[in-house]
């Protein structure tokens, strides 16, 4: 793989550390309290420079969302059909590392808070982040149906169920809860069995694809 300059990495570098600071700040304030100001603080680094990369908090916000969904969707990319479980396994676990991290939860508490008042605010946050994900599963289950591993016929049901099997459980009790952390061994148990139940409903060949998984299960979490 070619290495890029160094300028390169380093503007991606910055833009890294505006994201990360972003986090903060919107995981603290919610959106409407926090400012371009106070993420260019947290950064360590001038509003004219913030404003040179996002021109506005929406821009910002936006992309903050989206650099996550890239994380979520890194171990599903279209290719091997005959890797769907090991995949599917590295997706569940990805996923929870994301939304189940404390910022991230502080930041959805936030805006459910925010959405009453501003709904705006509650629709950026889905069009941005949950929707983005939603179409890069949708893309990647409906490759599966295409090569024949998988079979259904509303992508976005597909997708819902897979999500929602391996970790809406837990991921409510958090929102809901900020005090109860799980327990590695407890996002397992529900990561696992909510795979289990979404290759038994949707799998082409479940018997196979079953006893892949447990195989995948006892290699150990990714």
């Amino acid at each position: 793989m070619k290495q890029l300059p160094r300028r390169e990495l380093n503007r991606l570098a910055r833009k890294q550390q505006l994201l990360d600071a972003a986090l903060v700040v919107f995981a603290r304030e919610g959106y409407s309290g926090a400012s371009m100001d106070a993420v260019a603080a947290e950064a360590g680094t001038s509003k004219p420079t913030l404003y040179k990369h996002y021109p506005s908090k929406e821009a910002l916000f936006t992309a903050m969302m989206r650099a996550r969904r890239d994380d979520m969707l890194l171990s599903i990319e279209p290719g091997d059909p005959d890797a769907m479980v090991a995949q599917l396994h590295g997706f569940a676990w990805r996923y929870a590392r994301t939304v189940m991290r404390p910022d991230l939860l502080a930041l959805a508490r936030l805006i459910i808070g925010e959405a009453q008042r501003f709904p705006h605010i509650g629709v950026a946050y889905q069009q941005s982040g949950p929707d983005q994900v939603l179409d890069g599963v949708m893309t990647y289950l409906s490759h599966l149906r295409d090569e024949g591993r998988l079979q259904f016929e509303d992508a976005e049901l597909a997708a819902q169920d897979l999500w929602g099997l391996v970790l809406s459980a837990p991921r409510t009790r958090a929102l809901y809860d900020p005090q109860w952390v799980p327990s590695q061994a407890e996002l397992a148990r529900y990561i696992h069995n909510g795979l289990r139940v979404f290759l038994a409903g949707y799998a082409a060949s479940p018997e196979r694809d079953l006893e892949e998984l447990e195989a995948v299960i006892a290699a150990g979490t990714p």
